[in-house]
């Protein structure tokens, strides 16, 4: 019998094959090229990622928010790269993630100034630099977050373009949920006959829209961000009776997923704008109970505290149709992505995704998911060597199957 490989061969091993590997992305804000502005890309939109503006705060505490928010997008990026980058050695892993974009691309990152990257960024054309993008992440597809109340993008699907098959629908509905009864009011301008009140209109209403946007997105699955005070039962929560009357009977009769990304709260500095999120720990037992009550509903969940992390793994143990997916937002660092995902092997076997990009930037797939593929292929290279410590070694067969298992979900 030959010898077990070694750990460091079966890092190897599985890093190659998951190179190889072209990922289906679970959950971006990245938008089809033909809505074009929408789709955010280049060098100042990477350094300009609210990840960052947090982080530039940080170094220069004497910085005024309002100074800040008056400047040009360019003059921005180029505070943010002196403080971060050249001030300062970039060892966050926002700023690592830059670099990891700026080398892939054949660009110097240690550099004084952002000239040069941005001649190579004007000599690009949108859909050019997309494929360029896709290439270099090894990327097959992925799902974008769509929002058909947002004014800009709402009536570019009304008015309808050529889409890219590799830009997936998805339903986003903290609009019209978030904040009742906002939502009511932008259910009439959209010609659905709401009330401000729950009433059986409402919710006839809500799932006329959801069925509709669904077919004219062709939406993979419904996604919301929710609180950690979300609950449910709870009749008095405007949020937690749309989901259970409108949104879980949608899904069911369509078939697809919801997606409840759990834990975010919301501009705790709102100074910061989209960088003023914060976390909190979410109850668990409003999942466990979901899944018990809407056992025909498939739910993909994400929690945003750590201290989530394992109790979602074991509400997972329980019910078949959660699905836990992704290191999200503030989970994205290679500390924690790697004892979530040990700790998601060891329970969970290969039943879950273990990773999205979340981008917002069109280059982030670069430095999002070379990262993740690092940090994946480590830990289950561990688990590989555990098995042939058990007298069971994988082949090249086995650990292709399972990434593919892993990395290209289609809900």
């Amino acid at each position: 019998m030959p010898a077990a490989p070694t750990p460091r061969q079966l890092e190897t091993t599985v890093r190659k094959a998951l190179d190889r590997l072209p990922i289906v992305d679970l959950h971006t804000h990245l938008f089809d090229p033909a809505l074009d502005s929408m789709l955010l890309w280049g060098i100042d939109e990477l350094i300009t990622y609210h990840y960052l503006v947090a982080e530039v705060f940080r170094a220069r505490p004497d910085l005024d928010y309002g100074t800040y928010w008056a400047m040009k997008k360019t003059d921005q990026a180029d505070l943010i790269w002196q403080e971060l980058f050249v001030k300062r050695s970039p060892v966050s892993e926002a700023c690592r993630g830059i670099l990891t974009v700026m080398h892939a691309l054949g660009l110097e990152t240690r550099v004084k100034d952002l000239k040069a990257a941005r001649k190579y960024f004007a000599r690009q054309t949108v859909r050019g630099y997309v494929d360029s993008v896709f290439k270099i992440a090894n990327i097959d597809k992925v799902y974008m977050t769509n929002d058909p109340m947002d004014p800009q993008e709402g009536p570019q699907w009304l008015k309808g373009f050529d889409r890219d098959p590799r830009f997936l629908g998805v339903l986003r509905l903290d609009s019209v949920v978030m904040g009742w009864p906002d939502g009511a009011a932008r259910l009439r301008a959209l010609g659905y006959e709401a009330d401000d009140g729950l009433t059986g209109r409402t919710f006839d209403a809500m799932r006329r829209y959801l069925n509709d946007w669904c077919e004219r997105l062709a939406a993979r699955y419904m996604a919301i961000s929710l609180p950690p005070t979300f609950a449910y039962p709870d009749v008095h929560s405007p949020v937690t009776e749309l989901m259970t009357k409108a949104v879980f009977p949608v899904a069911r009769e369509r078939g697809i997923p919801v997606a409840m990304m759990i834990g975010v709260k919301k501009l705790v500095n709102p100074a910061l704008r989209l960088a003023g999120d914060s976390l909190g720990r979410s109850d668990i037992d409003t999942v466990e109970r979901l899944a018990n009550d809407f056992p025909d509903v498939r739910f993909l969940i994400t929690m945003l505290a750590r201290e989530n992390a394992h109790e979602l793994c074991i509400a997972a143990r329980k019910f078949k149709n959660i699905q836990p997916f992704g290191c999200w937002w503030f989970l994205n660092n290679p500390s924690l992505i790697l004892e979530i995902t040990r700790m998601r092997f060891e329970t969970l076997g290969l039943s879950f995704v273990p990773q999205h990009s979340d981008c917002r930037v069109l280059d982030q797939l670069i430095y999002k998911w070379q990262h993740s593929r690092a940090l994946i292929a480590k830990v289950l290279a561990e688990k590989y060597a555990d098995l042939g410590a058990a007298g069971w070694v994988p082949t090249a067969r086995d650990i292709e199957r399972d990434l593919r298992q892993l990395l290209t979900y289609a809900p």
